[in-house]
């Protein structure tokens, strides 16, 4: 029988799935059968325990900090991983080339090197940001106000430069 914490949690790993529109099949296909229906399925039902390094690759897959799949609404430790930075693909694509191509084209190589194509949503590394903040002739906090001022990023990615 499941125990109270595994079935917490994975209700949050089947709100994460829903969110981004993937049925457990869906989510085997865009992994290219790395995460199969069935173990998904067993995680989020709570009979089979996950591990932390599977909990880890899931959210790197899913896109998203693992503290979002842990219950109860546990935040990062001061000493874990800084917040993801998460650009607006779609509020991307809305924004005139001039502005936004240097932006444009490094997202695409990254999706490309992914092979990601959800077209939603794309999280990127603090040395992603500084290497845009170099094409852009920012400083990565300059490059982040402008950002989260096009709609690009959210205003949480305030937290992550303020580590670099």
């Amino acid at each position: 029988m499941p125990s109270e914490y595994a079935k917490a949690l994975g209700a949050r790993l089947r709100a994460i799935r829903t969110q981004q529109g993937l049925s457990l099949h869906g989510v085997e296909e865009k992994s290219r059968g790395r995460w199969k229906a069935v173990v998904v399925g067993s995680y989020e039902r709570g009979d089979r325990a996950v591990t932390v390094q599977k909990l880890a690759e899931l959210a790197e897959f899913y896109g998203v900090p693992v503290s979002e799949l842990l219950p109860g609404g546990a935040a990062p430790s001061p000493l874990g991983p800084t917040p993801k930075l998460v650009i607006d693909l779609e509020r991307l694509q809305q924004l005139p080339k001039d502005k936004a191509g240097p932006l444009a084209r490094y997202a695409a190589t990254i999706q490309s090197q992914r092979g990601d194509y959800n077209g939603k949503v794309l999280s990127i590394r603090q040395e992603d940001l500084r290497s845009l903040a170099v094409i852009y002739d920012k400083s990565p906090a300059e490059l982040t106000e402008e950002l989260i001022n096009w709609g690009i990023l959210d205003a949480e990615a305030r937290r992550a430069v303020e580590s670099l």
